[in-house]
């Protein structure tokens, strides 16, 4: 069975196995095309796959036209079956069925027809005694009435027979099946669901265009059949849909669909072609569009299944596919005479245009402007994609007399496209600018269609930049657009004097002209620069001046982006309350007006907010939010990506956290964004981090350290950047590099400023002592940790305080503190708990379960830490220094600095001392386990090492099988 003909259906085909296995029967139905045959075939390979030996299986699939022979059927069905078993039969039941298969006389009267179900349902108790039988019934409504009735009657009597029944049977779109008679008593109805719109993109060929995409995905309506025909068909160009243009529909579909269409009165398909061109048709629309009587004309309609009016007058075709097919089947003249007896009656201006123009496919100044009309009052309703529509056909029937117009038509079709997601269209709009226009200021304006079209993908920008300025010189309007372009290729590209200063003089030259969008925009720019450089005083200052000239919060589209801004600047300074306000507020404003680049924005600093607030399950819907809003671009956004791995860190897990921050380092390194890939790498990090062992650790230094120098070279000293200071401090004591862990904090500390956030330096002050602790001086360490928890306890951010609790519980643990282990541990695993911190949760879990073994055990000495633990292991298993190092990506000074202290706790001097000591552990605790993982490599369990008395160590083993 093709893989990929069962997308979006595996779920359904284990619930009908299962069924099928505890029941006699499973009856698939749905509209045709939903792909009931599939399941069924991959239900009986299957059922053939685990019955050994395997059973019978009577197979029948009849088409239309068998409906109308008599046991056409059941001819079918007996097609398998041995001549032995119909000579086994009594005299009367045998002639009546070999007569019904055309092996005999026809029957005739009732007795034949008693005899015939009687033999049947013999044939099926012969062959159930040597073996399970399985009746195939794919395609019940055209199954003919005489097979129906005999099964019917056997299927009633299968009860303690090995006798099941799979069926699939067409039904129109939530109708019930109309033959479960022919199915066994208690037979499951299973109706089988329309496929999502990312199942629906599985099917189609890799390379369509999102706008096809898109028209695709909506005209198939989840029907995999249809997404296939039509996907073949679809054409690669993105512009041959849209504008006028409609999803071709393949003439094989028209054919299947229309058949009964094309039987109808020319008044019933001209009132269809009508409704289908109408946006939202009704029967008082059509009467006012001139139609003589709408209703009885969709009435006759409706008797053929193809559409109907409800009780409102709304018109509704069966499937978005018919309404697709009748418009594609009628000739142009038609459309076009469709489009405009629709113009006249309709009122809303959007529409009205549209018809107007496809009513008319010739340059017309006075439809130009109508259409620009249309498309500006889209935009102010927040239909960009419509706007984005208009404007092009406003562009294509501006007369080619007038080439600034059309020009200045395609540039407002591109930028509206922006705003609706719609990348591919709005960039051939502005290359075709471009390439033809003479305006130096069209061009302009072009390249800043490009510019924006690249998202966070700006570092090969700069000779898009510098050819804009030299188009926009003398001009300082256009000008200023370019510098503010500039700074913000700067602020991404981690550029961050350059774009200060891009900025600053984008705020001037647009100050000069009165420009005070982009005035606003320049100082917004020049704030989050500032504030990313460790400088809030002066960010406070530039986003004050940019909030003035906006008029205040809450003044409109130019005073969103301020407000985020604000709000960001508020969490940094774990003002996490008057953040989330800001922005929840926010995104209720811009609903559904802003375009997806703002809509992306807000939903990022939102999951951010709400991971620092510890709202961990609201960060993961608002993430899976901002996922699907970059979805329908067809671009994978390094934003969103990053946002959802931020929320996986807190409420999801640390495999999933990984998985996607590898995805958005990658995305990030592809745009240039140096922005997003400190915040990716230091998500990596953190996910690397959950898992708490060495492994876990090495790779979080490297993901980390990559932060550092990226923040080092960009001159950023912004609050997070020093949390991600103190996750690189923890990853190295991890590892036993206490030293280098040291350098990182002392670095840390030299950055921080009087007015430094106390998340921030709690951060610092748990890295510190987990520190200590990792020198051996557990005491001091616990000091410091719990310094570090009384400054969280006084601001609203528990997901901070959990992990400060669990490393002050794990250094407790260690030195035998049980009581204050275990309190401290208890608050931590019942916070994660309420807040939804899964990860967080469990590594409380673990540290508790650890600390109980311990009381169970009753050892009073110190346990090893987990570099400690490998290190022995690796060591006991005959590894040289240099080939621990090279293992656990340290250096061979901690390797040797760690080795000691395992002599100490342990109680030996030598190596062949500890190896003996290692092996009496394993055989303490059992043989040691192996796991193969995907790539057939072993992996040796890794033990958690505590000391049992001098000379001997006892072990509790942990898989570690995470890559």
């Amino acid at each position: 069975m093709n893989v990929r003909s069962l997308t979006g259906r595996h779920e359904l085909l284990d619930t009908a196995r299962t069924e099928l296995t505890n029941g006699h029967g499973v009856l698939l139905h749905g509209p045709a095309g939903i792909g009931k045959s599939v399941l069924v075939a991959a239900v009986v390979a299957s059922s053939a796959a685990q019955v050994r030996p395997p059973g019978t299986v009577l197979h029948c699939s009849p088409a239309e036209e068998d409906a109308r022979l008599p046991f056409a059927g059941l001819v079918d069905l007996f097609a398998r079956v041995p001549e032995s078993c119909l000579t086994a039969l009594a005299a009367e039941p045998q002639a009546a069925l070999r007569a019904a298969l055309l092996r005999g006389e026809t029957p005739d009267g009732d007795r034949d027809r008693l005899a015939i179900r009687v033999a049947v349902l013999d044939v099926l108790r012969a062959l159930a005694a040597t073996g399970p039988v399985l009746l195939v019934l794919d395609g019940l409504q055209w199954l003919d009435a005489p097979t129906a009735e005999v099964l019917a009657f056997a299927v009633r009597r299968v009860e303690g027979l090995d006798v099941q029944v799979i069926a699939a049977e067409r039904v129109a779109e939530g109708e019930q099946p109309e033959r479960p008679h022919c199915c066994p008593p208690g037979t499951v109805e299973l109706p089988v669901p329309p496929l999502t719109d990312d199942e629906v993109t599985q099917l189609l060929p890799t390379d369509l265009p999102p706008a096809v995409l898109r028209a695709v995905q909506d005209t198939a309506a989840g029907n995999p059949w249809y997404a296939r025909e039509l996907g073949r068909a679809a054409p690669s160009d993105g512009a041959a849909v849209g504008l006028g243009r409609t999803l071709p529909v393949p003439r094989r579909l028209r054919t299947l669909l229309l058949e009964q269409v094309r039987t109808l009165p020319e008044s019933v398909r001209r009132t269809l072609l009508v409704a289908s061109a109408a946006a939202r048709p009704t029967l008082t629309l059509l009467r006012a569009a001139g139609l003589p009587d709408p209703a009885a004309d969709l009435a006759q309609a409706e008797r053929v299944g193809v559409a109907t009016a409800d009780a409102e007058g709304t018109v509704r075709f069966r499937h978005p596919l018919i309404r697709a097919a009748v418009y594609a089947d009628a000739p142009e003249h038609d459309r076009r005479e469709a489009h405009a007896l629709l113009a006249r009656p309709v009122a809303e201006p959007v529409e009205q245009a549209r018809h107007l123009a496809l009513a008319q496919p010739y340059e017309d100044e006075a439809t130009a402007r109508t259409l620009m009309y249309a498309a500006e009052y889209a935009r102010r309703d927040g239909a960009p994609d419509a706007a984005f529509e208009l404007a092009g056909l406003a562009a294509l029937r501006t007369p080619g007399d007038r080439p600034v117009e059309r020009a200045d038509r395609l540039l407002a079709a591109a930028e509206y496209a922006c705003d609706a997601g719609q990348l591919e269209e709005a960039g051939q709009a502005a290359e075709t600018v471009l390439a033809g226009s003479g305006s130096a200021r069209q061009r302009v304006r072009a390249r800043l269609v490009l510019l924006r079209n690249a998202g966070q993908a700006l570092k090969g920008a700069h000779a898009l930049i510098e050819e804009g300025l030299r188009d926009a010189d003398g001009d300082p309007e256009a000008e200023a657009w370019l510098h503010h372009w500039a700074a913000v290729r700067g602020l991404l590209c981690g550029e961050l004097e350059d774009a200060a200063g891009h900025a600053r003089r984008a705020a001037r030259q647009a100050a000069l002209v009165g420009d005070t969008e982009t005035r606003i925009g320049a100082l917004a720019t020049l704030a989050r620069v500032r504030s990313l450089g460790g400088e809030p005083v002066a960010a406070d200052v530039a986003l004050e001046e940019a909030l003035a000239l906006a008029g205040g919060a809450g003044a409109g589209p130019e005073s969103w982006g301020l407000i985020r801004m604000r709000a960001i600047l508020a969490l940094d300074s774990d003002k996490v309350t008057e953040a989330r306000e800001r922005v929840t507020e926010l995104l209720a404003e811009i609903g559904e007006f802003a375009g997806v680049e703002e809509v992306m924005a807000t939903l990022v600093a939102l999951t951010r907010i709400q991971v620092r607030a510890g709202h961990c399950r609201e960060a993961l819907d608002t993430a899976a939010r901002c996922a699907r809003a970059v979805a329908e671009t067809g671009v994978q956004a390094a934003p969103a990506l990053y946002a959802a791995a931020l929320a996986a860190t807190a409420g999801g897990t640390a495999e999933e956290a990984r998985r996607l921050a590898e995805q958005a380092v990658r995305a990030s390194e592809a745009d240039g964004d140096r922005l997003f890939l400190l915040r990716a790498l230091a998500v990596l990090g953190q996910a690397e981090l959950l898992a708490g062992d060495p492994r876990g650790a090495a790779a979080a230094v490297e993901a980390l350290q990559r932060v550092k120098e990226l923040g080092a070279a960009m001159s950023a000293a912004d609050p997070p950047l020093l949390h991600w200071y103190s996750d690189l401090a923890e990853a190295l004591v991890v590892l036993g590099e206490t030293d280098a862990a040291g350098a990182v904090i002392d670095e840390a500390r030299k950055r921080v400023s009087v007015d430094a956030p106390g998340s921030v330096l709690a951060a610092l002050e748990r890295a510190e002592g987990l520190r200590e602790a990792g020198l051996g001086r557990a005491k001091e360490g616990a000091v410091r940790l719990r310094a570090a928890v009384e400054r969280l306890r006084e601001l609203p951010l528990p997901v901070d305080l959990v992990r400060t609790l669990i490393a002050l519980g794990a250094v407790e643990r260690r030195a035998r503190h049980r009581n204050a282990a275990r309190t401290a541990l208890g608050e931590a695993w019942e916070t994660a708990t309420r807040i939804g911190a899964v990860p967080l949760a469990a590594r409380a879990g673990d540290e508790l379960a650890r600390l109980e073994a311990g009381d169970r055990d009753g050892e009073g000495r110190p346990e090893l830490t987990p570099t400690e633990a490998r290190v022995a292991e690796l060591v006991g298993g005959g590894a040289t220094n240099r080939e621990v190092a090279a293992e656990l990506f340290i250096s061979v000074k901690t390797v040797e600095g760690t080795l000691s202290r395992v002599y100490r706790k342990v109680g030996v001097r030598s190596r062949t001392a500890l190896a003996h000591a290692m092996a009496v552990a394993v055989i303490a605790s059992g043989a040691a386990t192996v796991s193969v993982g995907d790539d057939d490599q072993q992996q040796l369990t890794t033990p958690a090492v505590t000391i049992s008395q001098p000379g001997r160590v006892r072990t509790s083993r942990t898989l570690d099988n995470r890559r």
